[in-house]
């Protein structure tokens, strides 16, 4: 799966689902204890909206935190941030059912069954949709990059799209990169450790080369992979996460 989006992103699709929880409580209204009036529904209707965008937030984090760890993502996992997301909402927004707002008479179970379960049929769809394409929508800011070196002046500025890779050459970097659709080298006096840690996108095949996964194209043998105008090396500790975009 592709590269989890920044956080701020996310946070303009929390709000997203927010705002669409707050309208659907509101206008549904999915339980009735007593005869709350429209004020009422809309302060509880707001609640359940905040309770998204805040566990929506969570989720976010822990998926930002888990991928920087291992540096690849798959249906798996996003399914179980899915999972997780749900386990956090059904405990916050059940201890706010049972407030003296609401005076909620269901029991957790009930209350999961009768209104979590059915309304995951129309939230989780449109959970995946935003998440996917929402974020597409949105101009990235965050495409621009900067490689810097030892040395103030020493720097590279690309867009993010235009790295290849980055190869270690003693005590400096080779940073292969396109410009104007054509292969390009600079060289600048850094660390290939620092480099992974300042861009956490990258992947590192080898001990000395880290690549921009968008930029695989196929395996040319078992230990040599092909990118776009360049071939790298692979070492056996790190195929796993190769194998794994």
């Amino acid at each position: 799966m592709a590269i989890i989006p920044s956080l701020k992103y996310h946070a303009l699709v929390g709000a997203f689902l927010s705002i669409w929880v707050f309208v659907l409580g509101f206008v549904v209204r999915p339980f009735e204890h007593g005869n709350p009036d429209d004020r009422m529904w809309f302060y509880v209707s707001l609640g359940f909206g905040i309770l998204v965008f805040i566990c929506y937030g969570i989720m976010s984090i822990v998926q930002k935190l888990a991928y920087s760890k291992i540096k690849r993502w798959s249906i798996w996992l996003e399914i179980v941030s899915y999972c997780g997301f749900y386990a956090i909402y059904t405990l916050l927004s059940y201890a706010f059912y049972r407030t003296d707002l609401i005076l909620g008479t269901y029991g957790l179970f009930e209350f999961f069954t009768k209104i979590i379960f059915k309304s995951a049929f129309i939230f989780v769809p449109i959970m995946i949709l935003s998440r996917k394409y929402l974020i597409k929508l949105l101009p990235d800011k965050e495409d621009n990059i900067v490689v810097q070196g030892a040395n103030k002046l020493d720097m590279l500025h690309i867009k993010k799209s235009q790295l290849i890779a980055i190869s270690n050459a003693q005590n400096y970097v080779e940073i292969f990169y396109l410009q104007d659709n054509k292969l390009a080298v600079k060289l600048i006096r850094s660390s290939l450790k620092k480099v992974r840690r300042d861009l956490d996108f990258l992947i590192q095949v080898h001990r000395s080369h880290l690549i921009n996964p968008s930029h695989f194209r196929s395996w040319k043998n078992s230990n040599t992979i092909v990118l776009t105008q360049l071939e790298i090396p692979v070492s056996k500790s790190y195929k796993a996460d190769l194998l794994a975009i």
